[in-house]
């Protein structure tokens, strides 16, 4: 929690205005406290002298503190929120920036409605503690100004006010492990909801094929039900600690009407003193109610900063022991008794070794979880591997600038991911300072272009929300296009042609083709229309290669190729 706290100090302070806040705090509370010290005086000396003069005199002072106290007070709500926005823009913009560089094993462990939960959410919570603290310290500065004023009237009325904060305290940390864990626990729940709610949407189509929108409420409602149990017990917990506080101040209130009036009674202490002590309790205990109160939200803003601060420093599984500059490759691959896994004990590769000359086209057939698509990832550096080397053009690819890197690798996944805007866009994604000529010229490279002939606006047609207003071929052709404007030295299909009709996949066949020409080339297939051509095809069967060799020698020697010969055809 120090630890924590520490950080929130360093995130929430802007130098220049702290600086202001600070003075406007101090310029507010002083304005706060001498509303009741001029009273407590008016008090005293209407009672000696009622002119008109003395009557008007203190009411002008009275008003002009109110005015001072309502001027820096706006300041200070202006400065607070430029500080708030601050924050939460910082934080944002440093949450956001570690999720987007995190590797693809940190989003195999942390589902995309949590991550947005916490870029969101979460920050907002956080942020909404500097304006209580802020609060919280005018109230404090305010109470340390009056109870200064007060010793120099009374000094022992005013140690039996100071008695009574250890007791406010005591009361409110009493609270702060169990509101601690019940904010934690209820901040878990909403985060799962958020996850299953995002989670069903993404897949309504899936369910409404297997009709079971019933399911997915079932669901839902199960969750939501936990989190009101969650909710309501939180409430019950967090809202006794007023109550409690209020009670404590109330006792404290009759001790010190007691004493104080005894006091007066003895003439040691005038009806406008009295009256400010009296008037003090309230501003004493106003600020120790506070802190009972404001505890539930501060345990709320630190168990968001919790969970956003694990968000940015989750340790990274892909780690470069350098950053050297990678330049134009040529594309020979070397793997040397790489192991692998995505899960502790579950191993997917096993001492495997592979090598892939520079510009050969490498075809990689074999069953579902027989390792293919991972050899792919751990190609692009998406996933870290435990043990082994790999080596592109004889250099341990843990020594590249990871960026650089990436620009030489086209990666073609099975499902291409397009984004909300239009065709031309998507393609020009992977080299954004491309002119609208080299993109047309990529889109018509594809598939001679015939493509384009179906899409209403050509290349400025909207592909919709993921890409659902194109089919899954028209889908696949601008993620060809697209790897064809990068010019990667590597490319990699990755079982790109699966789900396609005979027509479409015959289209994108001619077009990895052209892709393949003078690349090295890794082609993860279903259909043998796509491998055929290969220079080496690879059968894999539970991480390990079991066969290897061209078309022609697999369907002659292979026993395995043709076994799985009339699943590709």
């Amino acid at each position: 929690m120090t630890a924590t706290l520490r950080r929130f100090v360093t995130v929430a302070t802007v130098p220049a205005l702290a600086i202001v806040l600070a003075v406007v705090l101090a310029l507010n509370s002083a304005a706060g406290s001498a509303g009741p010290i001029l009273i407590a005086k008016s008090i005293d000396y209407v009672r000696a002298s009622d002119t008109l003069a003395t009557i008007l005199f203190f009411t002008a002072g009275v008003l002009l503190m109110g005015i001072f106290a309502w001027v820096f007070n706006y300041i200070q709500q202006r400065v607070s929120a430029f500080m708030v926005g601050n924050v939460v823009l910082k934080l944002r913009e440093e949450a956001f920036e570690a999720t987007v560089n995190h590797d693809l094993s940190f989003f195999d462990e942390y589902p995309s409605g949590k991550i947005v939960s916490r870029v969101t959410s979460d920050t907002q919570d956080f942020s909404n503690v500097v304006t209580l603290v802020t609060e919280l310290v005018s109230e404090f500065l305010l109470v340390i100004i009056i109870v200064i004023w007060l010793f120099t009237i009374n000094v022992w009325l005013t140690l039996l006010i100071v008695a009574m904060a250890p007791i406010a305290v005591l009361i409110a940390l009493a609270f702060r492990r169990i509101a601690r864990t019940i904010t934690q626990h209820a901040r878990r729940v909403t985060a799962n909801i958020n996850s299953q709610i995002q989670e069903s949407i993404s897949g309504i189509t899936v369910a409404k094929g297997f009709r079971q929108e019933g399911a997915i409420y079932t669901t839902f409602a199960r969750n939501n039900k936990q989190a009101y149990r969650v909710g309501v017990r939180r409430g019950l917990t967090l809202n006794t600690i007023y109550p409690v506080v209020s009670l404590a101040s109330g006792l404290g209130m009759g001790l010190l009407v007691y004493v104080g009036g005894l006091v007066v009674r003895t003439n040691s202490m005038t009806a406008g003193d009295w009256y400010l002590f009296m008037q003090a309790v309230g501003f004493f205990w106003y600020p120790m109610l506070s802190v009972a109160s404001f505890w539930s939200q501060f345990q709320d803003g630190l168990s968001a900063a919790e969970r956003v601060f694990a968000l940015i420093d989750a340790e990274p599984r892909v780690v470069q022991t350098g950053s050297e500059p990678v330049g134009r490759i040529d594309g020979r691959v070397e793997m040397e008794r790489v192991d692998f896994s995505y899960v502790e004990d579950e191993k997917v590769l096993e001492e495997f070794s592979l090598t892939i000359a520079a510009r050969e086209k490498l075809a990689i057939v074999g069953h579902t979880g027989a390792g293919k698509s991972s050899l792919a990832r751990l190609i692009a550096r998406f996933y870290e591997f435990q043990s082994g080397a790999i080596r592109i053009d004889g250099r341990d690819i843990r020594s590249f600038d990871l960026g650089l890197y990436r620009q030489q690798i086209g990666l073609v996944p099975q499902d291409p991911f397009l984004f909300s805007t239009s065709v031309r866009e998507n393609i020009r994604y992977g080299r954004p300072d491309a002119s609208d000529d080299e993109v047309l010229a990529a889109a018509t490279h594809i598939a001679n272009g015939e493509w384009l002939d179906d899409l209403p606006l050509g290349l400025d047609s909207d592909v919709g929300p993921r890409g659902s207003s194109l089919s899954m071929g028209q889908r696949q052709l601008v993620a060809l296009a697209r790897v064809l404007l990068k010019d990667p030295a590597i490319f990699i299909l990755d079982e790109a042609t699966a789900h396609l009709d005979l027509e479409t996949e015959a289209l994108i066949a001619r077009s990895v083709a052209d892709l393949t020409r003078g690349r090295t080339a890794i082609l993860i297939a279903h259909r043998l229309a796509t491998i055929r051509g290969a220079d080496t095809i690879l059968v894999m069967d539970q991480g390990r290669i079991v066969e290897r060799g061209t078309h022609a020698t697999l369907s002659r020697d292979g026993e395995r190729y043709r076994s799985l010969y009339f699943a590709l055809g």
